[in-house]
């Protein structure tokens, strides 16, 4: 892995600069329960159904209501050659969709909070001449919030969820957060928490630092292809 030459470092949301993880319970919960569905799910179970999008993770939680699949199979919901999904009901799965997004954009920053030193790591990463990215699979309306209001000048640029562009691991979020910075893909790095995070670094043509302080666990992130681990965000720094 390169080091001390990026020019920009782009971040995944969820489990890597912000532990959105309560909230997410919180909303899925009540809106599963609004549709009269299981609504019983723990943060250590919401954490795996998070991390392609609001779409898998409802898909997720309908797959395990229904017993349809493990949770040792859900990272395989909505990847290539999934044969979960297509026996979940796309109408249903579809209506808790649009039920879930504007609940949760109204209600996204109530117990969230930022991990420990990464306003700092922006701040140091920004006074060095980086520029500093947030791209996610989170809605795109959620992800505007969540940045002003935790993240207020620290990011040159916000992306979510957008119908008119792929959700990661599709490459296509990275790259326009590239073009819109001006960079190529070897000028950055991304940095995630997920197996997801691993896979679009690697579709986009960027190196990846996998942090282990978020939705996944360091033996999993290794498990699934992870290179570089950082522990804490001072690690970071070191890489530019």
């Amino acid at each position: 892995m390169q080091h001390k030459t990026y020019k920009a470092a782009i971040f995944d949301m969820d489990g890597t600069v912000l532990n959105t993880l309560e909230d997410l319970t919180s909303a899925l919960n009540h809106v599963l329960a609004e549709t009269g569905h299981d609504h019983d799910y723990g943060i250590a179970q919401v954490r795996q159904f998070f991390g392609s999008g609001v779409q898998v993770a409802i898909t997720r939680a309908l797959v395990i209501e229904k017993g349809i699949a493990s949770y040792e199979q859900l990272e395989y919901v909505g990847q290539d050659g999934d044969t979960i999904t297509p026996r979940v009901d796309a109408q249903e799965d579809r209506r808790i969709q649009d039920i879930f997004r504007p609940y949760y954009a109204a209600h996204c920053a109530i117990q969230t909070g930022e991990y420990a030193g990464i306003s700092p790591l922006l701040r140091q990463l920004r006074a060095a001449g980086i520029q500093t990215a947030v791209v996610s699979n989170k809605p795109d309306p959620a992800v505007q919030k969540l940045t002003a209001d935790y993240f207020q000048g620290l990011f040159d640029l916000a992306l979510g969820e957008q119908p008119q562009i792929r959700r990661k691991p599709a490459p296509d979020m990275v790259l326009k957060a590239l073009k819109d910075l001006g960079l190529t893909p070897e000028q950055a790095v991304y940095i995630g928490d997920s197996e997801i995070d691993i896979q679009t670094a690697e579709n986009a043509g960027l190196d990846c630092l996998s942090v282990t302080w978020g939705f996944r666990s360091k033996t999993f992130l290794q498990n699934h292809g992870a290179r570089f681990l950082v522990d804490t965000p001072e690690e970071i720094a070191a890489f530019f």
